[in-house]
């Protein structure tokens, strides 16, 4: 039986894989802010019932039922962030948490629906696909961190990282959010990336640099 806490762990081992992580123990109990024992009992789980694997040097991969399921999960959580930005008007900062809690209840019937009513579209309301959520694919894609970009030139958001909503409201709040076009005027010595979004100027610093995906224009 699929319980929501192993579409937790699972989607957890995907997502840290595409963001570059080496996933172990630690990372998934960072992850999803559970105690390490409780990882370990969860694995127990995941392993027996041929979901997951743990390797000699402890490093957890997904089998191929189990990253099955993982997708499956990553797709509910899209749609159902689309069906809360584009039908309910939800700011597109807000929806991540929404659909964290939401994902879990979308049965196939209504996962048509929403298919059926929004249609296919490959990226969600923080500019991430369903596939190339890879940095490697990411780059392979021509995109670059923000923190990485030389500076008088214009980009364009392509991407950011959805799962800090404080993060995602004060993107939001300089003006900041997938779509948006600006010149990156400076990169500064202390690492702060100093940019022009049209009439007005944002200085974010390196963490927050970091996290958010650009392509040249």
């Amino acid at each position: 039986m699929i319980t929501i806490s192993k579409e937790d762990y699972l989607k957890a081992i995907a997502e840290a894989e595409a963001e570059g992580e080496t996933v172990i123990s630690a990372t998934l109990a960072h992850w999803l802010s559970v105690t390490r024992p409780a990882v370990t009992a969860a694995l127990k789980r995941l392993t027996k019932d041929g979901l997951a694997k743990v390797g000699g040097d402890g490093r957890i991969q997904l089998t191929n039922s189990g990253r099955k399921i993982a997708e499956q999960t990553i797709l509910r959580h899209h749609l159902i962030e689309r069906m809360l930005t584009e039908i309910f008007d939800m700011p597109w900062y807000a929806v991540h948490e929404e659909a964290e809690r939401l994902e879990h209840a979308v049965s196939p019937a209504f996962e048509a629906r929403l298919v059926a009513k929004l249609g296919h579209r490959e990226v969600c309301p923080h500019g991430n696909g369903l596939t190339n959520r890879s940095d490697s694919q990411r780059r392979k894609h021509g995109l670059q961190l923000l923190s990485e970009v030389p500076a008088g030139h214009r980009y364009r958001v392509s991407s950011v990282y959805e799962r800090d909503r404080k993060l995602l409201e004060f993107f939001d709040s300089v003006g900041i959010r997938p779509g948006t076009s600006f010149v990156v005027e400076a990169q500064n010595y202390d690492g702060t990336v100093t940019l022009t979004i049209g009439k007005k100027q944002a200085r974010l610093g390196l963490p927050a640099a970091r996290k958010i995906w650009v392509s040249r224009q």
